[in-house]
């Protein structure tokens, strides 16, 4: 069991003292052994005084995933300072106020996107140094080499940040979760203790780093000091294939990817035997891609709920409820909480706890917390009450089994006559239909103050009949449920994470009107 008293840099340098040439680290053709690790990092820990680089210092990274970004975040960890991660997939603007938000004094930049930080760089004004990592131009291997291993770690506290990550921003610019010590240990405890991870057992980092999926996920290996086995890009038929040839017992995918690989040639024929943990989560997993996904792996997976701010996962829906046919009905929930965490649905207007049923807004009492959003103190209040529940902003109810079903967003939620209506609740059946590949369900003014509207796509080769599907939602949802028109597009807005931007889809229908839920 992880100490969570301990530091992030403490861990490991007791994996680079008690197995020093067992394997940590690996990524294409890089081998990275626990001590080779060990003085990679303390070189960039060096490297970074040297620039002047100390405790309450951002650096930051835009890059698709690398070792250096992890070995960044545990250098920052070794002399206070934090490493914000940059979401690639983020236009211009965005990646100029991200870097700007965290005043990074330093950014890491991959060869993909070396060209857009050149003609951005006048706007980058807090970055003193750009340093290019991989590629012909690559300057970071020189940077390491020319220091020697710093001897001085930081005296951290479990309070101390030293991962930052930005939320996804759906509803305005995003802002960046601190990420401590305690946090992150304390996450990588609880999942650990959940999902049976131990030493010797070998962890797929698929997803992007700048989301919790990929850096907690990293980190929750590097505490139990099990072997990282890491993706550039999560491509399905590559992840499936590195899935048998190293081994892999535990990653984590999201339902898209998940989907795409149920459709990659052969899949079933792919080996993957080794696997015991299929985590999944970040989006609602459509019951068709779930389905297919059981017929491919069994029932391996664990539906995981979480957010940024608690380092992750929080709550989860184990093997032993996707593989029982008797509670079939468990697959829309987010399971239980995990160890260390505990939720509560509350009223959001009063704070007053509900019972066993009744829909409210999720919140969430742990020691995963992070310490609060950089520089937003007002945001932070916002957030996290002054007794550390933490207010997920999701809509949700706890069924009499203890099982956390999330609805919606808050801010999603339709009042339809006086109903609470879910668009998530709408969604999961219209999906169903084999006409839809994608779909949102929104609320647009209407005589009784809003009304569900479907917002659909087709699936590939396939057209969607508007009136056939309003036969289909009546005939498994409650007339009040029920969308009264369907638009059909040719794809839906999404922000760089891949949510759905349900305030783009509203906008045209609310422009000059007020929206009691927004």
């Amino acid at each position: 069991m992880i100490d969570p008293t301990s530091t992030v840099s403490s861990l490991l340098r007791t994996h680079a003292t008690e197995r020093p040439d067992d394997e940590a680290l690996r990524f294409g053709d890089v081998r990275r052994t626990w001590s080779e690790l060990d003085v990679r990092v303390r070189r960039l820990a060096a490297a970074l005084r040297a620039e002047g680089i100390g405790p309450g210092d951002r650096v930051a990274v835009l890059d698709l995933n690398h070792p250096s970004c992890l070995e960044l975040s545990l250098a920052c960890a070794w002399i206070g300072a934090a490493n914000a991660v940059v979401n690639f997939r983020l236009a211009p603007p965005e990646i100029v106020y991200v870097i700007g938000d965290a005043r990074a004094r330093l950014l890491l930049v991959g060869p993909e996107f070396a060209g857009a930080v050149g003609q951005l760089r006048e706007k980058l004004g807090a970055v003193e140094r750009v340093l290019h990592v991989g590629g012909e131009a690559d300057e970071y291997e020189a940077f390491l080499a020319a220091h020697e291993p710093d001897t001085d770690p930081y005296d951290a506290g479990p309070g101390d940040c030293f991962v930052q990550l930005y939320t996804s921003g759906t509803t305005g610019f995003p802002k960046g979760a601190m990420l401590t010590h305690g946090a992150m240990l304390a996450h990588a405890a609880h999942v650990a203790a959940d999902f049976e991870l131990t030493p010797t057992d070998v962890v797929q980092v698929a997803m992007p780093l700048f989301h919790v999926g990929g850096t907690s996920y990293a980190f929750l290996a590097l505490a139990q000091g099990a072997r990282i086995v890491m993706a550039r890009m999560p491509d399905p038929a590559a992840l499936l294939d590195m899935v048998a040839a190293e081994g892999i017992t535990h990653t984590f995918w999201v339902p898209a990817l998940m989907g795409a690989m149920t459709q990659v040639p052969g899949a079933a024929d792919r080996d993957c035997s080794s696997l015991r943990a299929i985590s999944y989560g970040a989006s609602p997993m459509p019951l068709p891609v779930m389905r297919a996904s059981l017929a491919l792996f069994g029932p391996k997976l664990h539906q995981v709920y979480g957010m940024t701010e608690a380092c992750g996962v929080v709550s989860s829906l184990g093997p032993e409820d996707h593989g029982d046919p008797a509670v079939e009905h468990r697959l829309v929930s987010a399971g239980k909480p995990i160890t260390g965490c505990t939720i509560e649905v509350r009223d959001p207007a009063t704070g007053e706890r509900l019972g066993t049923d009744e829909p409210g807004e999720i919140w969430v009492r742990t020691d995963q917390l992070m310490s609060g959003y950089w520089d937003k103190p007002e945001a932070t209040a916002a957030a996290i009450t002054p007794d550390g529940w933490l207010r997920s902003g999701d809509g949700g109810h706890i069924d009499a089994d203890g099982y956390v079903y999330v609805t919606d967003r808050i801010k999603d939620m339709i009042v339809s006559g006086g109903e609470n209506v879910y668009p998530a609740e709408i969604e999961r059946v219209l999906a169903e239909h084999p006409s839809v590949g994608d779909v949102a369900v929104i609320g647009v003014p209407d005589d009784r103050g809003e009304v569900p509207k479907a917002c659909v796509v087709a699936a590939p080769g396939a057209t969607v009949d508007p009136e056939e599907l309003l036969v289909h939602a009546r005939a498994h949802l409650a007339s009040f449920k029920c969308p009264k028109t369907v638009d059909v597009l040719t794809e839906l807005p999404r922000n760089p994470t891949g949510k759905i931007l349900k305030k783009d889809l509203r906008a045209p229908f609310w422009a000059g009107r007020e929206r009691s839920t927004v």
